[in-house]
């Protein structure tokens, strides 16, 4: 997370359940009490002050894969799940197995 991505309450909950990790698991890789992420989450659409519990939820979830993304041109702040090295791996084996070329692919 860069220092101009702010983080909500629901990015987090939404950023868990990308990652499919529990509340348990979160607070052990991020060092934050389960209280602590109850509150976070419990915080809605309010942005969460910057802040070393913060930065240490967002370090732990981005380790589990997630990406977050900041607000730009008019489109609200949100968060994906990144490909590891082994999903685009399956993805190229898949792609080259071969099969009709269709319209959706992407060059």
């Amino acid at each position: 997370m860069n220092a101009e991505t702010r983080v909500t309450g629901r990015l987090i909950v939404a950023a868990r359940a990308l990652t499919g990790i529990s509340t348990q698991d979160l607070a052990g890789s991020s060092g934050v009490p389960i209280e602590t992420l109850a509150r976070m989450e419990a915080s809605g659409s309010a942005w969460l002050q910057p802040g070393g519990d913060l930065e240490a939820v967002s370090r732990a979830l981005e380790a589990f894969g997630a990406v977050f993304i900041p607000e730009s041109d008019g489109v609200g702040a949100g968060v994906r799940l990144k490909f590891m090295r082994q999903d685009v791996r399956q993805i190229a084996r898949l792609e080259g197995e071969g099969g009709i070329v269709a319209d959706d692919d992407v060059p």
